[in-house]
């Protein structure tokens, strides 16, 4: 038996047993669909890979691209140290205001920072900030930049930093070399650099779950 009822079903039982959502992500969520955002944020298991794979690495400093409304931001976050940052950037106004309320109801408004603007002028202006490597960057925006975002993951990151690229797998298109999908083509010029790029190692996973067939990327800065 197999397909999206079944995918859910299994979503659902990993959640109850493994993620269950708590006060601050039920409201998060809650309050996201409330304001009309898309329904694109990770799933709770997603959500908990992310924040163990934060925890393993041991990381103090994270690069969220794409916030929408917070809730991989909380799960992230709440992998950091007392005194460890993150720093989130948003597309859209409306996003970010309810993420920044999203995140202060969690209580962890003291470890991160929502910029508001295209990512691809805010990441040039964080660079121009002489921030410290980051330690882990989580790439989910528009899928039509990724290589770009992935370039500037590199110039702010260090030997050893990780780097996770949502939604690589987009429902399968992303083996079709003869799409002109712009999240197709962006997310295939990712992958690709991720396979080129001498300064990074990495793979992709495929899943399936409560948001259908899909996949992510991870990869290793190297020296």
């Amino acid at each position: 038996m197999s397909g999206p009822q079944i995918w859910t079903d299994v979503d659902d039982y990993f959640t109850t047993h493994l993620a269950p959502d708590d006060e601050a992500l039920t409201a998060a969520t809650r309050d996201s669909e409330a304001a009309g955002l898309p329904h694109a944020a990770v799933t709770a298991p997603q959500g908990k890979l992310l924040h163990l794979l934060a925890r393993l690495h041991g990381a103090r400093t994270i690069l969220e691209i794409g916030t929408l409304g917070g809730y991989s931001t909380i799960w992230l976050a709440r992998a950091l140290p007392a005194d460890g940052r993150l720093t989130s950037l948003e597309y859209s106004p409306l996003h970010a205001e309810v993420a920044t309320r999203n995140i202060a109801r969690a209580g962890l408004d003291k470890l991160v920072e929502v910029r508001v603007g295209a990512a691809l002028d805010s990441l040039p202006a964080l660079a121009e900030e002489n921030p410290p490597p980051f330690d882990l960057v989580f790439i989910d925006a528009d899928k039509g930049n990724n290589a770009h975002y992935l370039d500037w993951a590199l110039k702010l990151t260090r030997p050893g930093s990780l780097v996770i690229v949502d939604n690589v797998v987009r429902d399968g298109r992303v083996a079709d070399a003869d799409s002109t999908a712009s999240d197709v083509v962006g997310t295939r010029a990712a992958i690709e650099l991720i396979g080129a790029q001498p300064r990074l190692d990495g793979t992709a996973i495929q899943t399936v779950g409560g948001k259908g067939y899909d996949g992510f990327a991870l990869a290793r800065v190297l020296d």
